[in-house]
């Protein structure tokens, strides 16, 4: 797994949550951070790759473990 400098947990939470709870954590980060997050709810599979690529965010790992997606985001832009 990634380094990351900072950590959401979203377990438990269903779409759009995890989504909305991510763009908030991104928006307070500086620029090349990374954000790792705990999702429980399978749409954030979906939901997060589509996010990073529709932004200026890099999504640099995904891994699933006993019933949890982990996912590490790179803050990019400006």
């Amino acid at each position: 797994m990634s380094h990351f400098d900072h950590e959401l947990d979203t377990s438990g939470l269903n779409c759009p949550l995890p989504l909305l709870k991510t763009k908030k954590a991104l928006s307070t980060m500086k620029t090349g951070e990374r954000l790792r997050l705990i999702a429980t709810d399978r749409g954030a599979f979906i939901d997060i790759p589509v996010y990073c690529e529709m932004s200026e965010h890099q999504l640099v790992d995904t891994t699933e473990t006993e019933n949890k997606l982990l996912f590490i985001i790179e803050k990019g832009g400006v």
